[in-house]
């Protein structure tokens, strides 16, 4: 990660834990840990970088001054569909892909017509990936995750009209 504060790794990360119902976030690259934890009020964010190793032959340098937590804006509410019988849902906890591989086309998109039965995504669970399937025949008008998001059992993930 170059820039600690990088703001869409931020605002991705306070979408993952607003869409999963988190109350806390950690996440840490080369050095950098970022601790999003929600309170009340909204997201608080925390950027914090482990202190420079002081020179054996100089002073020891003094602690970095602590970061101010910094609220972020909350992320547009999406419609609530968890009870759509349109939705496909996740039928376990894992990692959602939408296509087989990365240099492949995604299973469905948006405007696509499938059958009931056709693929729509990939659940990754303990290295093992699962087909999800349609429900119904339709038209699919969302898709309400992106390739890599992590999800829960019973989330929506696309919906088929």
């Amino acid at each position: 990660m170059s820039n600690p504060l990088d703001t869409k790794i931020i605002g991705k990360l306070a979408e993952i834990l607003d869409k999963n119902n988190l109350t806390e976030l950690e996440y840490e690259d080369e050095g950098c840990r970022i601790c999003l934890t929600r309170e009340n009020k909204g997201i608080m964010t925390q950027v914090m970088t482990p202190a420079p190793i002081a020179p054996v032959s100089g002073a020891p340098l003094p602690p970095p001054a602590p970061l101010p937590a910094a609220p972020l804006p909350a992320p547009a509410a999406d419609k609530d569909y968890s009870k759509s019988p349109n939705a496909v849902k996740s039928p376990m906890v894992g990692v959602v892909y939408l296509s087989a591989d990365p240099n492949t086309p995604n299973y469905v998109k948006v405007g696509d017509s499938v059958k009931e039965g056709d693929i729509v995504c990939l659940i990754e669970a303990m290295k093992t990936f699962n087909p999800v399937k349609a429900h119904k025949s339709g038209t699919v008008s969302k898709i309400l995750v992106e390739a890599g998001d992590p999800v829960e059992y019973g989330e929506p993930l696309v919906i088929i009209e």
